[in-house]
């Protein structure tokens, strides 16, 4: 009852927020402020929500394919993101060197898993980063924006819209009513739009019902499809072999919805207990000394790739060899039906101009 009195308080401010973006955008759709179109096809993925949508797995599907394609040759493909927690300014090309407090949690990941084929990039200042990275490296032929939606001084050629199942933006307001970074007709800018984090049971009704509810912040040719999370077996911090036998865990994560990464592990481990930090939490020694000094004797710590990036750099080479340390893949995997309606899109979607 609280949380409603204290929403409906808010919403005069939400108003106006929502307000602030329209003129915002207006000014962006009447050329009164400059938009830069890439040279290289530009794929955007992004939300219309503060928080996790799924953006860095929808990401990674997107480099996966693009491998399978082409020819994959180094840095023909390359992410920019505005790197998210970094200690740094300004445009910058990730290197082994990196860590998370120099490009970001999440592209501190996409480099861990994806260089040397892919090119992974930061910079708040997107258009310049963008023509920075074609003066230095011409043979980029394809980028993939991270969480740039509402970046719109970048024209991508195609943008993708991602909306959380249980955190749909069609029943949400503005901040700070609401989580919205604008009003649901921002919608209307997707090329498409990807239901994500969905169950994989999910009856076709279901799916229907939720797509009239997008319809009207939709344009009318814009497909909707549907997808849920695939997590795969443990993997060793130490050795990166994938675990099978893992039992008792304690979780930790630091994302802005860890309800979905709970249910899975408490279906498929038995969890101990569950620490919970914010999103793109920066760890320090001491929130793992407290973890570690009451794990359980035969109790693994199990955390996500995004943690485990920023874990990993406070461990000692013997404390990543002995310590029962482990993070979880997961993937974007749609729903039966939808992954070749969406690979028939990006296709039909390869030529077309911003």
């Amino acid at each position: 009852m609280k949380r409603l009195v204290g929403r409906w308080l808010l919403l005069p401010l939400s108003g106006l927020y929502g307000l602030l973006m329209d003129i915002r955008n207006w000014l962006f759709n009447s050329h009164l402020l400059k938009t830069f179109c890439p040279s290289v096809y530009t794929v955007s993925v992004g939300n219309l929500t503060v928080g996790g949508t799924g953006k860095t797995p929808m990401i990674e599907l997107l480099i996966k394919r693009s491998q399978m394609q082409v020819s994959g040759k180094v840095g023909e493909t390359a992410t920019l993101s505005r790197g998210y927690g970094r200690h740094t300014t300004g445009f910058r090309i990730a290197m082994a060197t990196d860590t998370a407090s120099t490009i970001g949690d999440e592209p501190l990941q996409l480099y861990r898993k994806f260089a040397p084929l892919v090119r992974v990039c930061v910079g708040e200042r997107r258009a310049n980063a963008i023509q920075s990275l074609l003066a230095l490296h011409p043979e980029t032929n394809q980028i993939l924006l991270d969480d740039a939606f509402q970046h719109r001084a970048v024209q991508p050629h195609l943008s993708i819209l991602l909306m959380d199942y249980s955190r749909p933006f069609y029943d949400d307001y503005p901040f700070p009513a609401g989580r919205l970074r604008e009003r649901r007709k921002g919608g209307r800018r997707a090329d498409a739009i990807v239901v994500t984090k969905c169950p994989n049971d999910l009856f076709a009704t279901e799916q229907e019902r939720i797509t009239a509810k997008i319809r009207p912040y939709a344009r009318p040719e814009t497909p909707v499809f549907f997808a849920g999370l695939r997590y795969d077996q443990p993997v060793s911090f130490a050795t990166r072999p994938a675990n099978s036998t893992l039992h008792e865990v304690v979780l930790i994560s630091g994302l802005a919805n860890a309800n979905p990464l709970e249910q899975y592990v408490r279906q498929t481990f038995r969890l101990i207990h569950h620490y919970r930090f914010a999103d793109h939490h920066a760890y320090g020694r001491a929130d793992l000394d407290s973890i570690l000094k009451t794990l359980p004797p035969g109790t693994a710590l199990l955390t996500t790739e995004k943690d485990w990036v920023k874990l990993d750099e406070l461990l000692t080479p013997d404390e990543r060899t002995s310590l029962p340390l482990y993070y979880l893949p997961i993937a974007v995997q749609f729903l039966p039906g939808h992954e070749q309606a969406f690979n028939q899109f990006l296709d039909k979607s390869s030529y077309k101009n911003c």
